[in-house]
């Protein structure tokens, strides 16, 4: 059986694994994934990255990550 899956740009997280408040930071980061399902819309929508990067970097002037953006 095969499947297509559409290219798409991906968020790529890196929290330290002993950073404290890594659990906190990814429960928000979960949040903008939540409120953005709840548009009806997905990971895969052509403007994900754009919708949401103004949201996770300011998560990311409170919370000690690095991202990058790859195209899967």
């Amino acid at each position: 059986m095969k499947a297509r899956i559409p290219k798409h740009r991906e968020f790529i997280i890196e929290i330290a694994e002993d950073y404290e408040k890594a659990d906190e930071c990814w429960a928000k980061l979960q949040e903008i994934l939540d409120e953005y399902k709840k548009q009806g819309k997905s990971v895969y929508t052509k403007t994900f990255i754009e919708d949401n990067e103004d949201k996770v970097k300011a998560l990311q002037e409170i919370y000690e990550f690095t991202y990058t953006i790859e195209e899967r």
